[in-house]
């Protein structure tokens, strides 16, 4: 009896979005970059998929344009063999069924599992991977402080449920490390992961090493930086969709996407294809329209419901925290967090730039005691790092400016204690663990 119930649940979306005609056209062009059809632009709509039958084999693409008689479809397989006069079958709006059970999976940004623990179980609520937020004014306030466990996130940029930030960093900066770190905590009851761009040995050591035990409470989506540009396009909306799922289910979810940069690189790629210009610094304008519609759907759903917190890492090209993506993301989030590549070649990790970092909804957060407490240490901090240059060429004489001799003596031991790795225990109370640390360091 239990084997006919899941039967039923994984066919009984598919009896009710089968159509009963199917359109098609012709493929009447093939370049490296896109395929032309013609005899579907009428029943066309961007965004919808098209099917491709070749060979006795099946490929699938995304509508990116559409003319009075032809339409161009970029191909989710970078190695299609679609050829002139193939037919192309309408298939319309892509749109996934998430069910609880797909906790603990891995899977493409397709919807299909790629962990080999058979296919996935379907649920009963059809899920577009394209939706809008709910309405401003509808949506819950973001007031409900979270503990991450990550010492430096939680004294100096703390988080709400519900808040977006951005975690800015370049290449090889311990980025994945603090995502990870991140994932693992326990403020969350399910968290959805995107994994765009990554390498594919980065896959199974951020799986295995980094979440570890972790993986059970979280869905993660795979799109590898050898996958078609739509696949890594895909990839950050499937995760928000599922995220948006859980968040229906009065779920308090976390959504991590890693990166947002290459979802942003793909969604170029896909607008050159589609005849877009360029406007700066090779980006079309839809790909900044893009960036706002995704990171707007985390957050706060509608009073009752759940809340999605959303933590976005930004790869910065070539260290420039100022590139036209960055600046971009900055604007929308509630904060950012910077990794420095100077801190992390001194051998401290997490490598946030303190004085960089900022949470927008902090005043949710601290005590009017903490935030006092808190911005005399950031004032301790950037006396330190502006006097560095003196100190090291020995012009400091100790004694002769009380403050900056309190944080010579206080900064390195507050850098200490900010010092964290995968292994270490999480933090339970921040303030509590900094002030036992200067004592014992006192």
């Amino acid at each position: 009896m239990r084997s006919l119930t899941r039967l039923y649940q994984s066919l009984n979306p598919l009896n009710q979005n089968v159509s009963l005609v199917k359109i098609a056209g012709v493929v009447t062009k093939v370049t490296p970059s896109a395929i032309e059809v013609s005899g579907l632009s009428p029943f066309l709509k961007l965004g919808e998929y098209v099917r491709f039958d070749h060979d006795h084999m099946m490929s699938m693409g995304e509508v990116v344009r559409i003319e009075r008689n032809t339409a161009t479809i970029k191909m989710f397989d970078q190695t299609s063999s679609v050829g002139l006069g193939d037919k192309a079958w309408h298939e319309g709006a892509f749109e996934l069924f998430p069910e609880k059970s797909w906790k603990g999976r891995v899977i493409n940004a397709l919807g299909h599992a790629i962990d080999n623990q058979g296919p996935l179980l379907a649920g009963e609520k059809r899920q577009l991977v394209d939706t809008v937020p709910p309405a401003a004014m509808d949506r819950a306030r973001v007031t409900k402080p979270l503990r991450t466990g990550v010492r430096v996130v939680d004294l100096f940029t703390p988080l709400c449920a519900g808040q977006r930030i951005g975690i800015f960093a370049g290449s090889g900066v311990g980025k994945s490390t603090l995502l990870g770190m991140l994932a693992r905590s326990r403020a969350f009851d399910t968290a959805v992961i995107g994994l765009v761009g990554e390498r594919g040995r980065e896959v199974r050591e951020f799986l295995d090493d980094v979440l570890g035990d972790h993986l059970t409470h979280a869905v993660t989506v795979v799109a590898t930086g050898d996958e078609s540009p739509l696949m890594r396009r895909l990839a950050p909306r499937t995760a928000t969709s599922i995220a948006e799922f859980f968040r229906d289910q009065g779920e308090n979810v976390l959504l991590i996407l890693d990166s947002v940069t290459r979802f942003a690189h793909a969604a170029r790629d896909v607008a050159l294809a589609a005849g877009e210009m360029a406007v700066a610094r090779g980006y079309p304008p839809s790909v900044f329209s893009d960036l706002p519609k995704l990171l707007e759907r985390a957050g706060p759903g509608v009073e009752g419901s759940g809340s999605i917190t959303g933590i976005f890492s930004v790869l910065v090209d070539g260290d420039d925290h100022n590139d036209p993506i960055a600046d971009s993301i900055r604007g929308t989030l509630d904060g950012h967090i910077v990794l420095d590549r100077a801190i992390a070649d001194q051998g401290r990790f997490p490598a946030v730039n303190i004085l960089r970092s900022i949470s927008r909804l902090s005043q949710h957060v601290w005590t009017p005691e903490q935030q006092s407490l808190v911005l005399k240490l950031r004032g301790l901090i950037a006396r330190y790092e502006d006097t560095q240059d003196l100190r090291l060429m020995g012009g400091y004489q100790a004694g002769s400016d009380s403050e900056l001799d309190q944080a010579i003596a206080l900064v390195p031991k507050i850098y200490h204690a900010m010092e964290q790795t995968p292994r270490s225990q999480s933090s339970v109370d921040s303030f509590r663990e900094l002030a036992e640390i200067l004592h014992d360091k006192g």
